[in-house]
């Protein structure tokens, strides 16, 4: 089975990145009073992040060639 390099630096790596990142929110600046209701728990910021690293690397759509019309 091959490993397609850019359907992982495209897909997953972003949601990995969010993930981490999301983890890194709660863990340096979260909530310890427990009445933040995203920062106060690990799990939930941490699929925070990866659905927010998901939703950048979905890609937009592409704009029709100029001169196909023409």
């Amino acid at each position: 089975m091959k490993i397609d390099k850019a359907f992982l630096l495209k897909r997953v790596l972003p949601v990995f990145a969010g993930a981490s990142l999301g983890y890194a929110y709660y863990y340096f600046i979260g909530c310890t009073s427990g009445s933040c209701p995203i920062t106060s728990n690990p799990w939930i910021s941490t699929i925070y992040g990866g659905v927010a690293g998901f939703i950048i690397s979905i890609p937009s759509k592409k704009k029709a060639d100029d001169n196909a019309t023409n």
